[in-house]
């Protein structure tokens, strides 16, 4: 067997939906195990988070949802975005609550529920600002009101997504929250309901830590944070100190040879050795996440409990790592790409840094041939 995995701690993660279950307060917890638990495994994830205390699960896709009804889960399911028409019939069969930000997707809800005489909660979702989906703000009066009078239909939700809450000191986020609130005034005035209102996502929560801050309303949904990760710059010290990453990879020691002074490695030979060196290859490449060009930007693996540098460009399946000239490692031995070892750790944000992008791309990233532990 391929000896590259992705070890997931669901310890970590239950221990992670719990503090966020208790920063969430007064609201509840949705847990986001969108895009296969943000790499950890959606299924695995959903059941530490709700043994954690979540009460809520959100996805992006239908069949996302599918699988975690197909898996016995049978907590309130989310979908992020609206779903096309003609898998409104999926939805109501696998009793998933559906974004709604348009006729269309509201009339083919309510056809789906009423052919099943079933009535189906949905969520209104409002554009505040973020200008990805979502009814604007004036629309919004109009969708509930269509909402109230469907039979098959029920208004469950209203809620909207903030754009810069990773940028704490942003007055954008406050715009939209006032925005949003004022939206909501309107829809529980004009239609006497009280629909549960959110807006905070993992951003949103960790700048709302004090009790005093505005977001949390009756439902948070945490990503990010719920694998111990942070959502942003501003974030990383609390995240730290509250939360405890969930995911490590790690592979092994494939090959060792000698190269010697001049010689360059991998394709391209764009990397070229300034003494004899000890090079390892690893048995994992960009076919399983690791950006073809994690060498230039500075890469690291940890072997035998010492950083070295991956030189040359990543290959599909393998990389290169430099181990100096005293050549103290093995075949078999331990690589560690993300997670600890001895008194070394590479974390997903600093492998962010190194690629400027951000952690949920590093770990979404994590390929379907690198396998799933769960000690």
């Amino acid at each position: 067997m391929r000896p590259t995995s992705a070890v997931v701690s669901l310890e970590a993660v239950t221990a992670n939906a719990a503090a966020l279950c208790e920063m969430a307060l007064p609201a509840r917890l949705c847990a986001v195990v969108k895009a296969d638990g943000y790499g950890h495994g959606a299924v695995a994830s959903a059941r530490a988070a709700i043994s954690g205390g979540a009460e809520w699960l959100a996805v992006a896709l239908v069949e996302e949802g599918i699988e975690l009804r197909q898996a016995g889960v049978t907590a309130p399911i989310l979908l992020l975005s609206e779903p096309r028409p003609g898998e409104m019939v999926e939805v109501v069969e696998h009793g998933l609550r559906p974004s709604v930000y348009s006729p269309v997707g509201l009339a083919a809800a309510a056809a789906a529920a009423e052919a099943r005489s079933l009535r189906l909660p949905v969520h209104l979702k409002v554009d505040t600002g973020m200008h990805r989906v979502g009814a604007s703000p004036d629309d919004i009066l109009k969708l509930a009101e269509a909402v109230l009078a469907k039979d098959g239909l029920v208004l469950e939700g209203l809620w909207t997504h903030c754009a810069v809450a990773d940028w704490l000191s942003d007055p954008y986020t406050d715009a939209q929250l006032d925005l949003f609130e004022g939206v909501a005034a309107e829809v529980g005035g004009t239609t006497g309901g009280s629909p549960l209102l959110h807006a905070a996502n993992s951003a949103l929560l960790m700048r709302c830590v004090d009790a005093s801050e505005r977001g949390r309303y009756d439902l948070v949904r945490a990503g990010i944070a719920l694998y111990g990760l942070s959502p942003g710059q501003d974030q990383r010290s609390l995240v730290a100190e509250r939360l405890r990453p969930a995911l490590s990879i790690a592979s092994e020691v494939s090959f060792v040879k000698r190269v010697r002074a001049g010689e360059g490695v991998s394709y391209g030979l764009t990397h070229r050795f300034g003494q004899d060196t000890v090079v390892a290859t690893v048995p994992v490449g960009y076919a399983d996440g690791v950006r073809r060009d994690y060498g230039r930007l500075g890469g690291e693996v940890l072997i035998r409990g010492r950083r070295r540098p991956i030189v040359g460009v990543v290959t599909m399946d393998q990389l290169m790592v430099d181990c100096g000239a005293e050549g103290d490692v093995c075949a078999s031995d331990e690589v560690v790409l993300i997670g600890s070892q001895g008194d070394e750790r590479i974390s997903a944000e600093e492998v962010a840094d190194r690629l400027g992008t951000i952690p949920y791309e590093v770990v979404c990233d994590t390929g379907r041939r690198v396998r799933r532990e769960y000690p």
